[in-house]
């Protein structure tokens, strides 16, 4: 009997020593770590991931000594690691191609059945989470429900569903015969009432944040480029009632006045700013509200915009304001607004995401403030500080590497070498010179 309880005893040992040694534990070895909330750069370190969280992040002598004999090990050591980036305005589920065609030719079932490859794109580019800030007919929703589902490879979003405009506004079609009509859901609404119920009908079919046109905009044919396009009654109605189902409000903004009214609404954040003015900025900073400006897009607009076929009006338009939003950008980095990165993708290819990191730069933040914006200050934008913009213990490991410094060349976060998301290897192009 002794001996049949010590073999069932051995036995159970055995097992369990198994199941100890048998693990899903990666250690990455890295040159260059930027911790982004110190502002440092760390060398030798190492990150422990368990599933798909970090689990531990120290110094690689130290953390190697903790490690498994089994731990699979990927060796960035040559290269320069950072959090996943995260883009605060993208528009993930279309791409324009030709204006006519696509306001006459393509259903929204055109722009579900192509919006997973612009997804992978953005994922690939080393963008792990996204706030998507508009789509029809709750593509997003789809989209991000397909994706958290494990379904289809795209980053963590954020979805914003429909713009909540006004009559005639940036969000409404303009520039038509008024008996051209589509039976779409839209999310044009006016007068207090009607905008509760539209952002009620939102967060019902899964909306995650309300995106609010307090100003004309660009890329459309109504006539403004940024007079305000409701009034502080109404803007304090969409923030109010956003804040009631826990939600946050994003507002595209150009015009000096819609900036201060959306402000004083309490949005969370100011989308293209292109016009703020010195009081608007002053606002912004006593009041924490993020500045996510697109500042990169007026030179895709600019190039190529003339050929897909868009009326000359909104060429000039973008013409009129994309130097007045860089100068203005300057302006509000260089006074200490808080400044989140979004790029407006979308309005161009999906993938090209980091080509604004230059243009940051060139416009007043430092490299390190640039990947700042891009990863802890994002988050906090987000609400997502607890599980990424950073490497640290317990966060998703959310990680992505360059060969290249950075922080001496902005340009390196263009072509993102090395992707995981969630402890899964997205993108591993790191014996590529």
């Amino acid at each position: 009997m002794k001996t049949k309880l010590i073999l069932i005893f051995l036995v159970f040992v055995y097992n369990l020593n198994s199941q100890t040694s048998s693990t899903n534990l990666i250690l990455i070895k890295v040159g260059k770590l930027i911790d982004v909330r110190s502002g440092k750069v760390l060398e030798s370190q190492g990150i422990l991931i368990e599933g798909e969280k970090i689990k531990e992040v120290g110094p690689l002598e130290v953390i190697s000594k903790t490690i498994l004999a089994n731990t699979k090990i990927i060796d960035l050591s040559n290269f320069t690691v950072l959090p996943g980036l995260i883009d605060c305005h993208t528009h993930i589920v279309f791409q324009p191609e030709n204006y006519l065609n696509d306001i006459f030719r393509k259903s929204p079932i055109d722009h579900a059945v192509t919006a997973h490859i612009y997804a992978r794109k953005t994922l690939e580019a080393g963008f792990t989470t996204i706030r998507d800030l508009g789509a029809g007919e709750y593509v997003d929703v789809a989209l991000r429900n397909a994706v958290n589902s494990g379904k289809i490879i795209g980053p963590r979003m954020q979805v914003a569903t429909l713009a909540v405009g006004s009559t005639g506004g940036h969000g409404d079609l303009t520039g038509f015969s008024p008996y051209i009509h589509f039976n779409n859901f839209d999310g044009i609404a006016d007068g207090v009432d009607e905008i509760k119920k539209l952002i009620r009908t939102e967060i019902k079919n899964g909306a995650d944040v309300i995106k609010m046109i307090a100003t004309a905009g660009v890329l459309s044919e109504e006539e403004s480029v940024g007079a305000p396009q409701y009034s502080q009654e109404e803007m304090n109605a969409v923030v109010q009632e956003a804040a009631m189902w826990g939600k946050k409000v994003a507002a595209h903004a150009h015009g000096a006045e819609g900036i201060k009214r959306a402000i004083k609404s309490g949005v969370a954040s100011i989308d293209h700013g292109s016009l703020i003015d010195d009081e608007g900025i002053q606002m912004m900073i006593k009041r924490g509200t993020y500045l996510v400006a697109d500042v990169y897009n007026d030179d895709y607009i600019l190039a190529e915009f003339s050929t897909m076929g868009y009326p000359q009006k909104i060429i000039e338009k973008e013409r009129l304001i994309g130097r007045l939003q860089r100068e203005n950008f300057k302006k509000a980095v260089l006074a200490g607004v808080k400044i989140a990165y979004g790029t407006d993708a979308g309005v161009y290819p999906h993938g090209w995401n980091g080509k604004q990191f230059f243009h940051m730069v060139r416009w007043g933040l430092t490299p390190m403030q640039a990947i700042q914006s891009a990863t802890i200050n994002a988050a906090d934008l987000l609400g997502w500080d607890d599980r990424v913009g950073t490497i640290e213990s317990g966060k998703f490991a959310d990680i992505v590497a360059v060969r290249n410094d950075p922080l001496v060349n902005i340009s390196e976060l263009e072509n993102i070498n090395f992707v995981m998301k969630g402890g899964s290897v997205i993108k591993n192009e790191t014996n590529k010179k």
